[in-house]
């Protein structure tokens, strides 16, 4: 039998030790406690995470992904769930679904208790994100750790169609 060097089963105590803390500065707002689950378990292709958001604070900026599928489940708590610029609340059960190309959304939490809840989808190397609200696009690189965003500004067109060249 070959000897098993990932750990496929975690503990709620031992996922609680994981668990860090994120504030997008796009949304000065931000505050989410995330574990990634599915890094734990070594997953590469898919991404499942536990998101905390705090009472008074928010999950990101108002984005919609490009390229990568997302979704949202809520596990506890209550929230206000901003989706393609309209407000719903949202409760345990609750399931949201980002397909793509994505409505931009994000999560409040107005409420008294933290907003528990699984967020997941693609795990794309790739993904670009459209903030509607501030104007941006940023390219996403992601190589399975926290990822590096770059903005994009300024489409350029490098290359023009060039005339046949008549001393080939």
């Amino acid at each position: 039998m070959a000897e098993q060097t990932r750990k496929l089963l975690w503990r709620a105590g031992e996922r609680e030790a994981r668990q860090r803390a994120f504030a997008q500065r796009l949304n000065p707002n931000s505050y989410l406690l995330r574990t990634g689950l599915s890094r734990l378990a070594g997953l590469k292709r898919a991404h499942v995470s536990l998101g905390r958001v705090p009472p008074g604070k928010d999950s990101f900026a108002y984005h919609a992904h490009l390229l990568e599928e997302e979704w949202v489940y809520i596990l506890s708590g209550r929230g206000i769930a901003e989706i393609d610029g309209e407000s719903h609340e949202v409760g345990p059960g609750d399931f949201m679904g980002f397909p793509t190309p994505g409505v931009a959304h994000l999560l409040r939490n107005p409420f008294d208790a933290d907003l528990v809840y699984l967020m997941g989808g693609e795990a794309l190397p790739l993904d670009v994100l459209d903030y509607p609200k501030l104007g941006k696009r940023y390219l996403l690189v992601s190589d399975g750790g926290v990822p590096d965003f770059y903005e994009l500004v300024n489409p350029t067109k490098p290359f023009d169609l060039a005339e046949p060249s008549a001393t080939r």
